[in-house]
């Protein structure tokens, strides 16, 4: 079984802490999950090639020499360094490093361009895993859309679903930030103190630390939007 995170829940007798817990799994997600292809090393490298001798010849350009006064001054042939700016070769370090003196640059800039391939998540309309948050009355839908985990921050998106209303609302606080849309229905919302009337399209950013749930439901059903983020332990 997955499990995520624990945001805190408030109730109207203090805090008490709930788990998220994945309930459901559809087996639909898996079947209508689009994962490209993966690259050969090879098609990689040559990527990180490409990406070097684009910033190569920018910092070149941006100087306004020629690929002779580079190459000698970087104490390469002028064919070497047309390779290297046509991503036909790859630089050793020692030449990355002669190259940003010539160029009065670190030898980092070369990188800028280069981008890793980085994860994606493709969620089929009405999919997601269904979350349940002990305590929630029924009628709340939480559907996990995602789920990044980063060197510096950690996002969740969720498409959450009210279509029962209450006289009493649990609500939450945790760690860092959430960003609220609302997409259908009407409802009063609150953080901290304050409370938000909030109707299809209006938006809510906010410190999630700070208690913050639905007040008031007007409108049913409601839904909306949330994507939460924190920083990475």
């Amino acid at each position: 079984m997955l499990r995520y995170g624990c945001p805190t829940r408030l109730s109207g007798r203090g805090r008490d802490v709930t788990e998220d817990v994945v309930s459901e799994v559809d087996s639909k997600n898996k079947r209508g999950a689009r994962p490209a292809a993966s690259e050969e090393p090879e098609a990689r490298d040559n990527q990180l090639e490409l990406a070097i001798g684009t910033q190569v010849r920018q910092f070149r350009q941006d100087l306004h020499m020629t690929v002779a006064e580079v190459a000698k001054m970087a104490g390469l042939s002028p064919g070497m360094l047309s390779k290297i700016e046509n991503g036909m070769t790859s630089p050793s370090l020692a030449t990355l490093r002669a190259l940003s003196q010539a160029l009065n640059v670190p030898v980092t800039a070369f990188f800028r361009k280069y981008e890793d391939q980085r994860d994606a998540t493709f969620v089929s309309q009405g999919q997601g895993l269904l979350i349940e948050r002990r305590g929630t009355r029924a009628g709340h839908e939480y559907r996990l859309l995602g789920h990044t985990i980063g060197k510096r921050i950690n996002v969740e998106p969720y498409l959450i679903t009210l279509s029962e209303s209450s006289e009493i609302f649990p609500l939450f606080q945790h760690a860092g930030v959430e960003f609220v849309y609302v997409l259908e229905g009407e409802m009063d919302y609150r953080h901290g103190g304050q409370t938000f009337e909030m109707k299809p399209g209006d938006s809510l950013f906010f410190d999630s630390d700070v208690p913050h749930g639905p007040e008031r439901l007007k409108k049913l059903p409601i839904r909306m939007l949330s994507l939460q983020a924190r920083a990475a332990e």
